[in-house]
Formats: C-alpha cells, sequence, structure tokens
C-alpha cells in the first residue's frame, strides 16, 4: 500500500508542474509537521523553488494548492509562514490505511522499487585480545542497520573485519613458543594471549626475535603459520560467544590477512594509473584537487622500507568487495577518530574509478563514564564487553527479582537476559550517533523513560489484554476511528514505514527508538480515554485491533533494533 508522504509527494509533484512547468518543477519534499495545531505533514522546498524562480514563495504555495489533485487523503491543506503548505489526513483515509495495516505481515511496509546491494563493514575486533566497550556500538549500530535495510528489502552483506594480521603477531608468536601457560590457555584464551603479548612487548630484548618470527610468518613458515592460525580459532571461539549473546551474526568475517596477497598488486596499480607517487621513499596518493583534504597529510599506501599500512589493506579490501559482490553502497561503521582516514580512502576510491558505491563513513562518539571521562575500569583499562553484558544481566535480574521473585529462576534468568542484554543495546541506539554519551546503569535500566525495559513492558502491558480479552472477533473487525485518542494513536501506527526509511537514509536508529517511544506514549493516551474490554461491539473488537497493531509494532521494532520482546516481566 502507498503511506501517505508518498501519495502527498506525488499530489505536490504533478501540482508543482502544473504551476511551474515540468522543467521548472522539482521533487517534492514531505516531512512530518513540527508542530501538530498545523497538521500531520508538511510539503517543504515551494519556498526554494520561488526563490529560484524570483517568484513570491507564499503566492507559489496557493497555486500548488489550487493545482493539487487527491481524494480524501487529506482535509483541505493550508499555507503558514512564507509557504509551507500543511496538510491533515482525513479519517476515512487513516481507517482504509490502519484496516490495511493490519491485514498485512510487514504492518504496511513496503519493501523498496529498487533494491540496492549495501556492504555493511562492521565490529571489526583485534584477534588475540578481548572485545571492550567500545567494539559494542560498531557492533549493535552496524547489526541494526543491516536488519532495518534487509526489512526493507535491500540485499544486505555484512562482514566482519578483523584485525587478524600485522607487527604483533610476531610478539605473539614468540610469547606462544617460549612463554605459554596452557592450563590458562584452556580456560582463558583470549586473556593468556594478551598476557603473551604485553610480556614480549614489556621485554625490549625480545623485540629483534619477534621481528624475525613475523618475517617467517610473512613468508610462509609452516610452523609460525600454523600458531597464526590457532591463535585467530582460538579468538573466533571467544568472539563468537560475544556475538551470540548480542544475536549478531555476520555473511563474511573476511581479516586483514585475506587482502595481505593483494597489497602488492594494488599498489602497483595506483602506481601505474598515476593515482599514488613517491614522497621521501613511501608511496602516498595526495588530494591537491580537494579543498577539505589537501592541506592534509596524504594517505600511505607502502612505507619507504616496503612495509604496507592500513591505507593499503583498505583499498585492497574496497577492490575486492567492488570486484566480487557489485554494491550500490558500502557502509563502514566505526568510531569518529578514523574520519579523516575514511575521508582519504573515499577521495582515493573516486580518483580509481569513475563511477564508485556510494562509500560512507557510520561513525560515532565515544561512551562515557558517569565522569564524563571514556569509560574505563578502576585500574583505567577498557571496560571488557562481556564483564559489561555479565553485569547487564546481573542488574536485570535483580529488578526482575524484585517485581516477580516467585518465578522460577530459570525464567528470571531468561527475562534478565533479554532484559539486560536489551538496556544495552537500546542505550546505545537511543542516542544520536555522532555524539558522546554517559553511559549509566540506573538510567537505562529504569522501568520508566525511552529505556529497553519500559518498551518491554508496554508490550507485555498490550499483550496482557488479550489474556483478559479472551474470545474476541478482533481478526475481523471493521475498523472505527471516532475517539481522537484512537485516531492519534493510528496516525503514528502508519508512521512505522517513513521512520524505517529515515534510519535507512540518515543511518541514525534512534529515529526508531524515538519512534517506539512516542508510540508507547500514545498507545497509553488512547488505553487511558478509550476503553477497550468494556466497551460493546464493534467497538471492543475494533480497538482490540489497535492494541494488536500496537504490540505488533512494538515488537518488530524492537527487533529491528536486535532487542527481543518478552511474555512477562
Amino acid at each position: 500500500m502507498s503511506s501517505a508522504p508518498d501519495i502527498l509527494a506525488d499530489a505536490v509533484e504533478r501540482a508543482l508542474r502544473s504551476a511551474v512547468g515540468a522543467e521548472n518543477a522539482g521533487p517534492a519534499i514531505i516531512r512530518p509537521c513540527a508542530d501538530p495545531k498545523f497538521g500531520d505533514y508538511q510539503a517543504n522546498g515551494v519556498m526554494a523553488l520561488a526563490k529560484r524562480l524570483g517568484q513570491n514563495p507564499r503566492a507559489l504555495a496557493e497555486k500548488v494548492i489550487a493545482e493539487l489533485q487527491f481524494s480524501d487523503v487529506s482535509e483541505p491543506p493550508t499555507v503558514t509562514g512564507a509557504g509551507f503548505i500543511n496538510f491533515r489526513l482525513t479519517p476515512s483515509f487513516v481507517t482504509r490505511q490502519i484496516a490495511a495495516a493490519t491485514n498485512d505481515e510487514r504492518l504496511g511496509v513496503p519493501t523498496v522499487a529498487q533494491p540496492k546491494t549495501v556492504v555493511i563493514d562492521f565490529s571489526s575486533p583485534n584477534v588475540a585480545k578481548p572485545m571492550h566497550v567500545g567494539h559494542v556500538r560498531s557492533t549493535i549500530i552496524g547489526d541494526c542497520l543491516a536488519r532495518v535495510l534487509r526489512f526493507l528489502g535491500h540485499r544486505v552483506i555484512t562482514d566482519n573485519h578483523l584485525g587478524d594480521w600485522g607487527t604483533q603477531f610476531g610478539m605473539l608468536i614468540i610469547g606462544w613458543k617460549r612463554f605459554r601457560n596452557d592450563e590458562a590457555l584452556q580456560q582463558d584464551a583470549i586473556g593468556e594471549l594478551e598476557r603473551l603479548y604485553k610480556y614480549v612487548n614489556d621485554h625490549k630484548e625480545l623485540r629483534d626475535d619477534a621481528k624475525a618470527e613475523l618475517v617467517k610468518l610473512q613468508q610462509g613458515d609452516a610452523e609460525n603459520h600454523e600458531i597464526w592460525q590457532k591463535i585467530i580459532d582460538l579468538s573466533m571461539q571467544e568472539f563468537s560467544k560475544t556475538y551470540q549473546r548480542l544475536g549478531v551474526s555476520f555473511d563474511h568475517t573476511l581479516g586483514e590477512s585475506f587482502y595481505n596477497p593483494m597489497l602488492k598488486d594494488v599498489v602497483e596499480e595506483l602506481k601505474r594509473l598515476n593515482l599514488a607517487r613517491e614522497s621521501e621513499g613511501a608511496m602516498c596518493i595526495f588530494f591537491e584537487d580537494n579543498p577539505e583534504l589537501k592541506k592534509t597529510s596524504p594517505l600511505l599506501i607502502q612505507k619507504a622500507d616496503g612495509a604496507f599500512l592500513y591505507g593499503t589493506t583498505d583499498m585492497a579490501t574496497l577492490k575486492c568487495r567492488i570486484d566480487q559482490w557489485h554494491p550500490d553502497e558500502i557502509v563502514y561503521v566505526t568510531d569518529a577518530r578514523q574520519q579523516l582516514h575514511f575521508k582519504q580512502v573515499f577521495a582515493a576510491a573516486r580518483k580509481w574509478w569513475e563511477k564508485p558505491p556510494d562509500l560512507r563513513h557510520v561513525y560515532f562518539g565515544t561512551i562515557l563514564g558517569e565522569d564524563g571521562k571514556p569509560l574505563k575500569t578502576r585500574d583505567g583499562t577498557p571496560v571488557k564487553l562481556a564483564d559489561l553484558l555479565d553485569e547487564a544481566e546481573e542488574r536485570a535480574l535483580s529488578v526482575v527479582t524484585e517485581k516477580n521473585p516467585t518465578l522460577p529462576l530459570v525464567e528470571r534468568q531468561q527475562i534478565a537476559r533479554a532484559v539486560g542484554i536489551g538496556a544495552v543495546k537500546y542505550a546505545d541506539l537511543s542516542q544520536n550517533r555522532t555524539t558522546d554519551y554517559v553511559f549509566s546503569w540506573s538510567k537505562m535500566l529504569a522501568m520508566n523513560g525511552n529505556t529497553a525495559p519500559y518498551m518491554q513492558y508496554a508490550y507485555v502491558r498490550v499483550q496482557s489484554i488479550f489474556r483478559k480479552a479472551g474470545a474476541t472477533k478482533a481478526d475481523i473487525a471493521t475498523v472505527s476511528l471516532e475517539h481522537a485518542a484512537e485516531l492519534d494513536l493510528a496516525k503514528h501506527i502508519l508512521r512505522f514505514p517513513e521512520t524505517l526509511h529515515a534510519v535507512a537514509e540518515d543511518d541514525k536508529p534512534n529515529w526508531l527508538t524515538g519512534y517506539l517511544y512516542d508510540l508507547t506514549g500514545k498507545f497509553s493516551a488512547f488505553y487511558e480515554n478509550c476503553p477497550v474490554l468494556q466497551s460493546a461491539e464493534p467497538t471492543r473488537s475494533s480497538r482490540l485491533l489497535l492494541c494488536r497493531l500496537t504490540a505488533d509494532v512494538i515488537k518488530r521494532g524492537l527487533n529491528l533494533l536486535g532487542i527481543e520482546v518478552i511474555e512477562q516481566m
């Protein structure tokens, strides 16, 4: 079914072509009204068009209104300000749309007409090191974007670009050979590997030996390659446990080592195309034609000693993804500190390919402690992600036990897992990803406010209505939106598709968390003002349909955030 914004946009575009000529008219921009008193939607862009054509914007808006043609989608539109066109949906249109959404397993969300192939690069931990709190943002933001894009109908390819190659492996290999504790390795593989690395790194007399072991690895030494593979396997076993807890999976896990054989050829091709040139012995890509980057350092792709760098690997990775998957878009989800690096990689790609994919760096801020500094343990080290998730489940179990002490322990633990992990995810996804945010257990586990526990409880509360309702005709009811609170809730439900498109377009999951929080508020107003179970038929069944649709949207929305719903709390 066509959404209200799509219908309005088509009507406004036709009216614009009629008012100013097809050669002058541009696409219509339909946005929700910032202030509901003006209506439900607003057509923007008339003022910019009027300015370009040298016309009075308000007069042009009135002219567009006169040309508008649609049935009963909207009440007669109005003009406010310098030329904003406002639309208020008619109850009959909302009723038809809600009825259609109720009978649609996709809840009124159509798949896109032109699906894209989108590669999403996220998480990317380093082998032989524990995943820490810094990895949680990349992991859950990337997973959420993948879920939303897939639901909208795009072909999504997720890739976990592991840090599994580099100078650290010389230290790890010599540590493995000389100082390995097999008992510790069995009990905590990542902890033991981390200890080995630190031990060798702290003893300068071992560094030359470590370099020699690295060279042997790079030259294909069988013993060192076997040790390297064991280190990767042990690391992946630990990473997999964390990903399983988070409900995150990947289509591919292609680490830096996968691209290592390609690096020499990439450098040679960039040199042959005159995209890279020598500077002080190193091979670099310069950006003299880029106003933003021309004053920055160049992108180094080979050091004077012949060694390759992150930039080389990223260029090789990009080439491989384009050659193998032919993507329309490639999205990199990393922290904000890598902004300059990716601007350079993307600029280099635009030199290399005439029409590269749409390359986007979805960056995020830092998780802060309540002291306003990056979140760390008392000894100043990053908080391990596994420890963070353990504490989330423990704290959630305390809350669940306090609320439902008579529930069997196994059930309380299952609820605590969903609530605790969900709280960590939701607290992160509800932020504007580009900013830092303060990590607060009390806020993220609160049963009120914009939190996962509140959203999960809202779902449980709606579900409880159906347990009390017993037999119902809700599945065959005719929708009737007679009360203002019913209409308001219904209109908000219909905004689910446009919310998901906003998440996809802006790479911001907080559009979805904000939508869901507002949905629960509108449902509360509806439930307080519109008796459901106490109403006579057919009103009772119609309102039960609204309840069902609300629960389904909450469940689907939380699922797209990677958060479980539960049937009781």
